[in-house]
């Protein structure tokens, strides 16, 4: 049951960021992968117009929906779509949008859609200085989880890696393996990607499928990269610093199942998982 992380360096440029990826997950696909996952902003990475990227989409004029469908039946291959803007569902075309990722099977059809939970306000000691999504985005009120080929399936999103009430939560409801498509600054990657994504996996006993940024993009930002599969252990089990990759590593169900025997932290837990607000599970 392989899996695959795919990193990127994507630009403003929507098509030439999804010929980018069609070849980094063909590479997947070859090589046996079941499942893969793209970055954060895949395909929109810095791109002027983020409103109008997700109006387009959403009024069925956009190129990275059906994109998505067609990439996902041609190649077999079951995808997390990193995110992409998308309005929340039942919202206007027009609405603020969410920041999306999208779970495709292999036949082209879209199982689950997750919203980011926690968006990105915060000061940071770099060229750009202060990010702040919420300008441009509406956070999520939902946990999803997916039954997947490899395995049940929660969906994360970069700045969720700092919430482990969040993991926790999703491990609560089932989950095997967890999503986090991300677009760390160098700054935040370098002093914390490598110990969050080990201690949510460890946390949870799951495979952590980081699939990240990592490169140069739009008016100079860079992003830390360092993509990586992280096993229920804690081990990274394949990985790369920079520059596009498509890194595929197989899961070990029946391991991970005697990790969970072996150490049944679920049932040595005191503390329920904190409420998540108005959050709930689909």
């Amino acid at each position: 049951m392989s899996i695959a992380v795919i990193q990127m360096a994507s630009q403003a440029d929507i098509q030439r960021n999804l010929r980018d990826a069609r070849e980094l997950l063909a590479r997947a696909a070859e090589a046996g992968a079941r499942l893969a996952v793209l970055p954060e902003n895949f395909a929109a990475m810095g791109h002027p117009r983020v409103p109008a990227v997700a109006r387009a989409e959403a009024e069925g004029c956009g190129p990275i929906l059906p994109w998505l469908a067609t990439v996902t039946r041609e190649l077999g291959l079951w995808l997390v779509a990193g995110t992409i803007p998308l309005p929340p569902d039942g919202a206007p075309a027009d609405a603020r949008p969410a920041a999306c990722s999208l779970l495709y099977d292999d036949q082209g059809r879209r199982v689950a859609r997750y919203d980011k939970l926690h968006l990105f306000d915060a000061e940071v000691a770099d060229s750009r200085g202060q990010y702040r999504e919420s300008d441009d985005y509406v956070a999520g009120q939902r946990l999803v989880l997916a039954d997947t080929p490899v395995g049940r399936l929660g969906l994360t999103v970069c700045y969720d890696l700092r919430f482990a009430e969040l993991y926790g939560a999703l491990r609560a409801a089932g989950a095997e393996l967890i999503a986090a498509p991300s677009a760390f600054t160098q700054v935040t990657g370098e002093a914390h990607w490598d110990v969050l994504i080990r201690a949510r996996a460890i946390d949870t006993q799951c495979y952590l499928l980081a699939a990240a940024q990592g490169g140069e993009h739009a008016a100079g930002r860079r992003t830390h990269g360092h993509s990586a599969i992280v096993d229920p252990w804690g081990r990274l089990l394949g990985g790369q610093a920079s520059g596009p990759a498509s890194i595929v590593c197989a899961r070990d169900a029946a391991e991970q199942a005697a990790l969970r025997r072996r150490m049944p932290l679920a049932q040595h837990r005191r503390f329920s998982v904190p409420c998540l607000g108005t959050a709930n599970v689909e």
